[in-house]
């Protein structure tokens, strides 16, 4: 999985994590790639930005900036330093918002994930589209998947065991909800007949069954 570039999303900001290792002019070229994919998704908005795994110069933060704005529609108006002070007010003030967030609300992202990309959600997410091979969801709440489920999806990150994870098609290679992780068998399967089916946490275990009306008047929210 690409990791050159991955983007972390918050109610007020966006943390722009760096491959420490990768060229510079290289770099540019995946935020470019990176935050034009995901234009849809990011939406209008003004947002502050802070930057991890990497360190930059002024000029260079402010070169970052003007990549981001040519490939969404994303107003940055600040950018959170990297010192110990900021950091901490930084990681208190989500954590707070953290704490008073309601999970069982969500966000749409309307488009195919393919391999390397990685969409980071506070929230529980909806996506209308196909979640390929080689890409990767993560959402402290529920993640519902309008299309196909072929990649990795981290479901209840912050450690909600009542996470549930529903895909069309449901074929991931990994899934995980709060610490436990379910992969799915080297043998492949046939192909039968699609059922839409939801993915939960039971007793430490992980159980994927057809959704049904059974099955959904369980869900605990």
């Amino acid at each position: 999985m690409d990791n050159t570039v991955v983007i972390k999303g918050t109610k007020s900001g966006i943390i722009l994590v760096l491959d420490s290792d990768t060229e510079y002019d290289k770099l540019k070229e995946a935020v470019a790639s990176k935050f034009k994919e995901s234009a849809a998704f990011l939406g209008k908005a003004q947002k502050a930005v802070a930057f991890q795994g990497r360190e930059l110069t002024e000029e260079q933060k402010l070169e970052m900036i003007d990549i981001i704005h040519q490939n969404c529609q994303l107003s940055i108006v600040c950018i959170m330093e990297q010192d110990e002070r900021l950091e901490h007010s930084f990681r208190q003030t989500l954590e707070k918002n953290l704490i008073n967030q309601d999970y069982n609300t969500g966000q749409f992202f309307k488009g195919n994930l393919r391999s390397g990309q990685v969409l980071d959600v506070e929230t529980s997410i909806i996506i209308i589209g196909d979640v390929k091979p080689g890409a990767k969801v993560i959402s402290k709440g529920n993640v519902i998947i309008l299309g196909s489920l072929k990649g990795n999806v981290y479901a209840g990150s912050s450690g909600n065991q009542n996470a549930f994870v529903v895909a069309l098609d449901m074929d991931p290679m990994q899934i995980r909800i709060a610490d436990t992780i379910a992969r799915s068998p080297d043998k492949p399967k046939k192909k039968g007949v699609q059922i839409t089916k939801i993915a939960f946490w039971e007793d430490g275990n992980i159980y994927i069954e057809p959704l049904d009306k059974d099955v959904m008047g369980d869900i605990r929210l």
